[in-house]
């Protein structure tokens, strides 16, 4: 089993950045990919970011156009922790934000925190 906890979600201005934290705990050590998803009121959960645990030279990120070029993941496996940095939010990045953890096929999420992107 893997266990996520999200931080770091709140309210903040147009053009503001937050940073999101996902901290793993329990078996992650064969935890494959781990990344960020939301969803919207109405609208379907989506990929925002993911990336692999592979080392740095060999890690591939895979990002939603939405927010390319302004939101940026990154991982710490020492940490067993990762991140999404959100720059230039917009209000369409409202939402609850999600991480994800895949794992031997399986898929485990955290409890969600909610991101409002309102003046």
């Amino acid at each position: 089993q893997v266990q996520l906890v999200e931080s770091g979600g709140g309210l903040m201005q147009p053009g503001g950045s937050l940073r999101l934290s996902c901290a793993a705990s329990g078996s992650i050590v064969s935890v494959a990919a781990m990344g960020w998803y939301r969803q919207a009121p109405g609208k379907e959960r989506e990929l925002v970011a993911m990336i692999t645990r592979a080392a740095d030279t060999n890690s591939a990120t895979n990002i939603a156009e939405s927010v390319k070029g302004r939101f940026t993941i990154s991982r710490d496996n020492a940490k067993n922790t990762w991140y999404l940095q959100m720059n230039s939010l917009k209000p369409e990045d409202t939402a609850v934000y999600y991480c994800k953890a895949i794992r031997g096929g399986n898929e485990y999420w955290g409890q969600g925190t909610q991101v409002t992107v309102s003046s």
